[in-house]
C-alpha cells in the first residue's frame, strides 16, 4: 500500500480513520477512534438528527433515505459503536414492525415482508446486539425466501420471481455475515449453507454479468457508489467477499480487474450518486473519494 494514499484517507472523517486502522493497519488506535465517532463528523451528524419519537425521519422507513432504517444501516457501515439512542430505536422497530410472516415490514397495507429490508435489518441489528429471541422469526422468514438458484429476490413472495436478484442477495449475505460475526446461533448451520449457495450464485454471474450471455447485467453495477443503500454494485460485492473471507475464485477476476481499472493515481472516485433526500453529503460525486479508496484497498489487500 502507498503510505501517501493511506495518509490522505486518514485526513478524512474519524470514522474513516477507525475503519482504516481496523481493516488496513491493524492499529492500536482503533478503540480510541471508534469511541469518538458518535461525537464527531459523520457519526454526530446522523445521531443529532434523531427525533423525539425515537426515529430518524418520520418512522422506520419514511421518508425513505433519511428514515431510521437507512440511518442505522449507515451508522453501522461507518463503524459507529452502540449508543442508547441506537439501541432504543432498534427496540422500537422490533416492537412495531413485525409482520405476520415473521419479518420486519414497514408497509401498513402490504402484509408481506421484503427480504432486502430484512437482510439490511439483520446487518445493523446484529452489529448492535439485538436480542437473539427477537431475531428468530426474521431468520425463519429470510430462510423461507431463498430461491432454487441459491439467491434471493424481494419479489419472490409478491409476484413469484423465479430468478434471484443481485441486489437482494447481497443484502441478505451482509445480514448473515453480521449474524455470524456477533455470535448468534439460531439456525446458524442452515444460514452457513445458504451463504455458500448465495455466494455461488454471485460467482456464477462473475459478480455483474449474465450467466447466459456474459454481457454486463446493468451498467450501474459497474459504477461505484456510496452510500449504496439497497443497490448492488461490483465494489459493494467485493467488499462483502473480502469481509466474509470468501476464498479467491477465478470467477472474481473480471470484477477485480474492473476495480483496478477505476484507479487513478492511487485513488478511486464515487462515480454514481443515488438520488434522494440525505442529512448530509459524504463526498462530491466524480471527485477522488476517501471512502471508496479505503474500500478498494480493503479488497485488494485481502485478495492480492
Amino acid at each position: 500500500m502507498d503510505n501517501n494514499i493511506i495518509d490522505w484517507i486518514l485526513e478524512g472523517d474519524v470514522s474513516l480513520q477507525y475503519l482504516v486502522h481496523r481493516d488496513l493497519l491493524n492499529g492500536n488506535k482503533m478503540n480510541e477512534l471508534r469511541d469518538r465517532i458518535p461525537y464527531e463528523g459523520w457519526g454526530y451528524a446522523y445521531l443529532s438528527n434523531r427525533n423525539e419519537n425515537g426515529h430518524w425521519g418520520q418512522r422506520f422507513y419514511q421518508p425513505k433515505w433519511i428514515s431510521s432504517h437507512y440511518t442505522l444501516l449507515e451508522l453501522k457501515n461507518i463503524g459507529c459503536p452502540p449508543t442508547e439512542e441506537i439501541n432504543e430505536t432498534i427496540r422500537i422497530i422490533l416492537s412495531e414492525n413485525k409482520a405476520m410472516d415473521g419479518g420486519i415490514d414497514p408497509s401498513r397495507t402490504i402484509n408481506r415482508s421484503d427480504v432486502c429490508i430484512n437482510g439490511m435489518f439483520l446487518n445493523y441489528a446484529c452489529y448492535y446486539g439485538a436480542p437473539s429471541n427477537e431475531l428468530e422469526s426474521i431468520i425463519d422468514y429470510v430462510l423461507s425466501q431463498q430461491l432454487m438458484d441459491g439467491g434471493f429476490n424481494c419479489m419472490y413472495n409478491r409476484s413469484g420471481a423465479k430468478h434471484s436478484s443481485l441486489h437482494s442477495t447481497i443484502s441478505v449475505l451482509e445480514g448473515i455475515l453480521e449474524y455470524k460475526r456477533n455470535g448468534y446461533t439460531y439456525q446458524l448451520q442452515e444460514l452457513q449453507k445458504v451463504q455458500g449457495e448465495a455466494v455461488e450464485f454471485i460467482l456464477q454471474h462473475r459478480l455483474y454479468k449474465s450467466d447466459k450471455t456474459g454481457e454486463v447485467i446493468r451498467k450501474a453495477m459497474t459504477m461505484f457508489s456510496y452510500p449504496n443503500r439497497w443497490k448492488y454494485d461490483v465494489l459493494r460485492c467485493l467488499v462483502y467477499l473480502a469481509d466474509a473471507e470468501i476464498p479467491y475464485d477465478s470467477r472474481m477476476d473480471d470484477a477485480i480487474e474492473l476495480l483496478k481499472s477505476k484507479c487513478s493515481h492511487g485513488k478511486w472516485k464515487v462515480q454514481n450518486k443515488h438520488p434522494g433526500e440525505t442529512f448530509f453529503e459524504y463526498e462530491k460525486t466524480g471527485q477522488p473519494s476517501r471512502i471508496n479508496t479505503y474500500r478498494a484497498l480493503r479488497v485488494l489487500t485481502f485478495y492480492e
